[in-house]
C-alpha cells in the first residue's frame, strides 16, 4: 500500500467508540474510509458536515456533498449539514474528541506548523488554529520527511499554528506520542527499523523496549 493509505489505516485504529472526530485536508480525509467495524464514531468536516461517511463509489458522487478539501463524500444516516458558524461553534466549544491534521513540521514538544511557508502563496490559515485548541486530542497524519528533509524536529522553523498541542504523530515510518518528557516511539511501520526512523528524524525521541510493528 502507498504511504497515504498506510497512514490513514493506522490513524483509523486510534478512533474510539463514541468519538466526535474532525478530519483535516489531505491525507486525514482518507481516514473516513477505514473506520473499524463495530466502532461508532461521528466524523465532522470543518466546512459543515456532522456524520461524514466514506468516499462514494465511482459514478455515485454528489456534487453537493464534499469535505473541507473538496473531495466527494457521503453522509451517514442521521448526519447533518450546517453553516460555518455552527461548525466552528462545535470546534471551539470543545465538542471534538480528536482532530486529525496534516503538518509541515512538528517539534519534539508537540509544537505544530501546518499553515504557511514564508514566501509562498497560501489561501489562509483555515481552521487548524481552532482545531488544535478545541480538540481533546491532536493526531498528526503526515509523511515523515519532505523530499528527504525531516519534518519532526527539535524546534519548528516555520510559523507556528500552535504550541505544545500535538499528542500523536503517525507517518509512513512510525507512530510516536508526545509526552511531558518528549517524544516516544511506540510503533514501527512494517519493514522499518529504529535506525531508519532515527536517520529521518531530527528530533530526539525515546525508544522503549516494547516498540511494536504497526498492524495495518
Amino acid at each position: 500500500m502507498d504511504a497515504k493509505e498506510l497512514i490513514a489505516r493506522r490513524v483509523a485504529q486510534e478512533l474510539k467508540d463514541g468519538y466526535v472526530v474532525n478530519l483535516g485536508i489531505g491525507t486525514p480525509t482518507l481516514v473516513a474510509n477505514y473506520v473499524p467495524e463495530g466502532i461508532d464514531v461521528t466524523i465532522q468536516s470543518e466546512n459543515g458536515i456532522m456524520g461524514l461517511g466514506p468516499k462514494p463509489p465511482e459514478g455515485e458522487e454528489d456534487a453537493d456533498l464534499i469535505n473541507a478539501g473538496g473531495g466527494y463524500v457521503t453522509i451517514e444516516p442521521g448526519g447533518s449539514t450546517f453553516d460555518s458558524s455552527m461548525s466552528f461553534g462545535i470546534i471551539r466549544g470543545g465538542h471534538v474528541d480528536m482532530t486529525v491534521l496534516g503538518a509541515l513540521q512538528v517539534s519534539q514538544n508537540g509544537d505544530l506548523a501546518n499553515w504557511k511557508v514564508p514566501g509562498k502563496m497560501v489561501p489562509g490559515m483555515g481552521g487548524a488554529m481552532d482545531l488544535v485548541t478545541g480538540a481533546k486530542r491532536v493526531c498528526i497524519a503526515m509523511t515523515h520527511t519532505q523530499q528527504g528533509t525531516p519534518k519532526i524536529l527539535k524546534s519548528c522553523t516555520l510559523p507556528l499554528t500552535a504550541v505544545g498541542k500535538v499528542t500523536d504523530i503517525i507517518t509512513e515510518m512510525a507512530y510516536m506520542i508526545v509526552t511531558p518528557s518528549g517524544l516516544v516511539l511506540r510503533e514501527l511501520a512494517p519493514g522499518v527499523t529504529v535506525e531508519d526512523v532515527q536517520a529521518a528524524t531530527e528530533a530526539d525521541f525515546v525508544v522503549p523496549d516494547d516498540v511494536t510493528v504497526m498492524a495495518v
